[in-house]
C-alpha cells in the first residue's frame, strides 16, 4: 500500500454509519462506542462517521487510525466544508479509531471488521458502548463471541442507526395456533403494509424548541421530507426524541 499524502475525499454523499455510542461518557469505560464500517475504503466510510460524531461531540479536527487496514492512507479529507487531518500508525490497533475534537475531547471507537457477521458485530458494538466496559478493543470481538446480546444493558445502546438498522426490537411474542376455519369463514388478506412516517419539520421544530439548532440544521439537511421511524429509530434515540410524542404523520 502506498499512502496518499494529500488526497481529499471525492464529492459524494456520505453513508450513514453503523455506530453505537456510550451516552453517559463514563470515565469508567475504555471505549466510547463501536463502529462497523461497510468496507475498508476511507473515502466511503470516514465522512459519514465524522459527521455523526460532529453532531454528538463537536467538530472533529483529526483522526488516528491503523496504518495497515485501509485501502488507502489519505492524510487529508474534505468534509462539510473543512479539511480534516488523518494520522496512521502501525502501533494503533486495527480495531481502534481515535477522533480528536476541536475542544480536545477524545473519542475512542471499536472498529468492527466489515466482513464480521451481523450478530457478532451488533454484540461487539453494544459491549463497546456499555458504561463500565473494561475490555480493550483487540480482545473485544472475542469477548463478544462468548456473551449474549441480551445480557448487555439496553440503556447503553445509544445508537446512530445505519442503513439496514442495528437496533433490534424486542422479540415478538409467539403467534397463537391457527384458528380452525369454520364454514363461511373468509380469510383476511393483507395486500400492502402501511408504514407511518414523521414529517421532517416536526423533528426540526422539536429540536429548535430545545435550542439544539446545530442538530436541527443537520436533520433538515440530511433527512428526507418524511422520516421512516422503523429505519431511523436509532437516530431518534440519539436525538432523544420520543416517537410517541412526535406521532406518525403519514401512512404509505
Amino acid at each position: 500500500m502506498t499512502p496518499s499524502t494529500n488526497a481529499l475525499a471525492p464529492p459524494s454523499s456520505p453513508s450513514t454509519p453503523r455506530l453505537r455510542i456510550e451516552p453517559t461518557r463514563s470515565t469508567r469505560t475504555l471505549l466510547d462506542g463501536g463502529w462497523w464500517p461497510r468496507s475498508t475504503d476511507p473515502f466511503a466510510e470516514l465522512p459519514g462517521l465524522v459527521l455523526a460524531i460532529d453532531l454528538l461531540h463537536g467538530p472533529i479536527v483529526r483522526l488516528v487510525l491503523n496504518a495497515d487496514t485501509w485501502d488507502d492512507n489519505p492524510r487529508h479529507l474534505a468534509i462539510a466544508g473543512r479539511v480534516l487531518r488523518l494520522g496512521y500508525f502501525a502501533s494503533q490497533p486495527a480495531t481502534l479509531l481515535t477522533a480528536i475534537c476541536l475542544n480536545d475531547d477524545r473519542i475512542d471507537l471499536l472498529v468492527v471488521p466489515p466482513e464480521t457477521t451481523a450478530g457478532l458485530a451488533e454484540t461487539a458494538m453494544a459491549l463497546a458502548a456499555s458504561a463500565g466496559n473494561l475490555v480493550h478493543s483487540p480482545q473485544l470481538l472475542a469477548a463478544a463471541g462468548t456473551i449474549s446480546e441480551a445480557r448487555v444493558d439496553s440503556a447503553s445502546r445509544h445508537t446512530w442507526e445505519g442503513e439496514g438498522g442495528l437496533l433490534r426490537a424486542a422479540p415478538a411474542p409467539a403467534a397463537p395456533p391457527p384458528r380452525r376455519q369454520r364454514p363461511g369463514d373468509v380469510p383476511s388478506i393483507t395486500t400492502k403494509e402501511q408504514t407511518m412516517t414523521i414529517a421532517r419539520h416536526t423533528i426540526v421544530s422539536a429540536l429548535r424548541q430545545r435550542g439544539q439548532h446545530a442538530r436541527a440544521d443537520w436533520v433538515e439537511r440530511e433527512l428526507p421530507t418524511q422520516v421512516d421511524p422503523s429505519r431511523h429509530v436509532g437516530l431518534l434515540a440519539t436525538l432523544r426524541l420520543d416517537l410517541a410524542e412526535l406521532g406518525g404523520s403519514t401512512a404509505r
